[in-house]
């Protein structure tokens, strides 16, 4: 009992947490699609709303685990709860493989980018992605051999889902995307190294000819950068949790449910905390963006100081007065 209190404790704090960071992340990037007509942070959008989404699926259990064993859930409801749990995490995977395939896009063929990647082709892909992703999380629900046969009213992924399914994750989606990511990795390293040497061998000439040295351009970088992470972070979330669902499914009598439900769960779930700050925060726009946020925050702090300092005499004035000179210190510095 102490034990479920805990992880139902940790549970909520992630909960809140990925919730918080990635609705933020929604509301600096929104402006931004509206401002710039920028289809790549479509993909960042629709990434925060799944990791969202998956932060309020997870929300729904911790009443589960706080509550005390005379009140079980029932079996219908915890399925629909998982399902709506896996749909999300399913939608947040593939959304990070269409930012990888965008980055990909975007370095192998510059010129055609804004061709290929239009409105059209944007939605039709996060239209299919959203299909796509019920269609997984709700798969177990329909096919009997992916659901326990036996249910004791406390609500966890494989109190009501079989490990066959996470089998079955495991051999089509999660090794086919770690496949290609690690192709688009390979191709944009290529590429970024036949740049390189493109611009060291331009230098050189322009060094012999005495003529202007050319600026580098750090985009082929941290296009690789940017990919490295995908792989990195997605790799180190999931697979532990995958890999030993496929070895519960191997010997049946080594009863991992425990390590798989508390530890590895969650170290998948807290990929929708990492999300937020590996490809939205660290975009120069969205940071700016955010800049700009809490620039209006501080206006409006300082617009309600000088409205109590009405009310608070001189002291409360030169209160206020003191705090919007310092708030302007710091914008400038800024």
């Amino acid at each position: 009992m102490e034990s479920s209190v805990s992880f139902g404790v940790i549970l909520a704090v992630l909960a809140a947490l990925i919730i918080a960071a990635n609705a933020l992340v929604a509301m600096a990037v929104l402006p931004l699609i509206f401002k710039n007509d920028s289809v790549s942070l479509c993909f960042t959008l629709n990434l925060a709303v799944a990791d969202a989404l998956l932060g309020l699926a997870i929300s729904g259990l911790v009443t589960d685990q706080l509550s005390s064993p005379a009140r079980p859930t029932e079996k219908t409801l915890c399925s629909l709860r998982m399902a709506f749990v896996t749909s999300s995490a399913a939608a947040s995977v593939l959304t990070v493989m269409l930012i990888a395939f965008d980055r990909y896009l975007a370095i192998k063929w510059p010129l055609r980018y804004f061709q290929i990647m239009n409105g059209f082709v944007v939605g039709t892909c996060l239209a299919g992605l959203w299909l796509v992703s019920n269609l997984i999380g709700f798969l177990p629900l329909g096919i009997h051999g992916f659901q326990q046969t036996t249910y004791r009213g406390s609500c966890s992924f494989f109190a009501v889902f079989h490990p066959r399914f996470v089998l079955t994750l495991s051999c089509v989606g999660f090794f086919p995307a770690l496949l290609l990511f690690v192709f688009f990795y390979c191709d944009i390293l290529k590429i970024a190294s036949t740049h390189s040497q493109q611009i060291r061998n331009t230098e050189h000439a322009g060094a012999l000819a005495g003529a202007h040295r050319p600026p580098r351009t750090p985009s082929d970088l941290k296009a690789v950068r940017t990919v490295a992470i995908l792989i990195g972070s997605f790799t180190l979330s999931w697979s532990p949790f995958l890999i030993t669902g496929i070895v519960q499914v191997a010997c049946q009598e080594c009863r991992l449910y425990l390590v798989l439900e508390q530890y590895l769960w969650l170290l998948g779930v807290g990929n929708s905390l990492l999300n937020p700050l590996i490809y939205a925060c660290w975009q120069k726009e969205v940071q700016q963006q955010f800049s700009q946020m809490a620039l209006a925050m501080k206006k409006g702090l300082a617009a309600c100081l000088l409205l109590s300092a009405r009310d608070g005499g001189p002291e409360g004035h030169r209160e206020s007065v003191r705090y919007i000179t310092t708030m302007s210190h710091l914008e400038l510095e800024g």
